[in-house]
């Protein structure tokens, strides 16, 4: 069952409507309804495009936070073939907030490293949310090492609202392992290539995103912290959320404009969670168009390119 957005109300009425005619003419076949039936579902998919071709930074956040949004495991299922994953830190344990392993992406072999919020209920506490632990960072940086050993290519997909924030992350050294994460990120000798595919929260995502190409999928967001927690901050009122969002220029296209990131996915209309398989592939093609480039870049080139975009970042502004 579709899950609709506070601002798709006019969309979810129309569609609502197409669902009822339908059902009529499936009941009785006699009546003459395949025009009435075209003539909405034009009106609906018009009224979406037009809605989506408009959408507010607060907008774009929920659609960011949409809980049918295709998630990391989906992307690894759709673009990894022979995905093998790795579980464990070799300090502390296992945090299942991150997922990595390696597989073959198009036929070659790479490393891939996501944050996985979970889709249901079970799955969301067992991935906490996709809010990775010390643990969850020290397992990234142990298979970046390994890649990094074997010439293999790392892909990351970013999607967290943050790193979690509690006391036992905080007394495993969380803060530490993030920094780790980034550098390990910044000394990879071969070729790495992000897409944040949802939320990238603080540094809880850029632990991951530190890289030579950085993607964005049109409707999603990238921060140093949430639009309510700004708001918190800014004007002790979450409730201002929508103005922290505006300000904060979070949108894949102000990003761009920005230069903090390197290129857009696009969505299908309506977002991504309207055709999780449409979204999968444009994104196997962006990463495959990125990559491509990468490859015959030798170690310390790799390294120079990806030290540089991030200290470029802002001074032209």
């Amino acid at each position: 069952m579709r899950s609709y957005l506070d601002f798709e109300k006019p969309v979810a009425e129309l569609e609502a409507k197409l669902e009822e005619l339908k059902a009529l003419g499936d009941r009785d076949g006699a009546v003459a309804i395949s025009e009435d039936v075209a003539r909405l579902e034009a009106k609906a998919a018009a009224a979406l495009a037009e809605l989506y071709a408009g959408l507010t930074p607060w907008q774009k956040t929920q659609v960011a936070r949409h809980p049918q949004r295709p998630h990391f495991v989906d992307y690894c299922a759709g673009l990894i073939e022979e995905f093998q994953p790795l579980a464990g830190d070799r300090v502390f344990g296992e945090d299942e907030a991150v997922v990595g392993g390696f597989g073959r992406f198009r036929g070659r072999p790479v490393c891939v490293i996501g944050q996985e919020k979970g889709a249901n209920t079970e799955a969301r506490i067992r991935h906490n949310f996709g809010m990775a632990k010390p643990e969850g960072y020290r397992k990234a940086v142990r298979l970046m090492g390994l890649a990094g050993r074997f010439g293999l290519p790392v892909l990351t997909f970013v999607d967290t609202a943050g790193a979690y924030p509690g006391i036992e992350a905080e007394e495993r050294g969380q803060a530490e392992a993030i920094a780790r994460s980034t550098e390990a990120c910044l000394g990879l000798p071969t070729p790495n290539v992000t897409v944040v595919i949802g939320e990238g929260g603080s540094g809880g995502a850029i632990a991951l995103a530190t890289a030579n190409t950085v993607l964005m999928l049109e409707h999603a967001i990238y921060s140093v912290i949430s639009p309510e927690g700004a708001a918190s901050i800014l004007w002790r009122d979450a409730g201002r959320a929508q103005d922290a969002a505006t300000a904060m220029k979070i949108t894949a296209q102000d990003l761009l404009r920005l230069g903090v990131i390197d290129g857009i996915v696009p969505e299908p209309t309506g977002g991504a969670h309207r055709d999780g398989q449409a979204a999968i592939r444009a994104t196997g093609e962006a990463i495959a168009a990125a990559l491509e480039p990468l490859s015959s870049l030798d170690a310390d080139a790799l390294r120079d390119r990806r030290a540089q975009k991030f200290l470029e970042i802002g001074r032209s502004l």
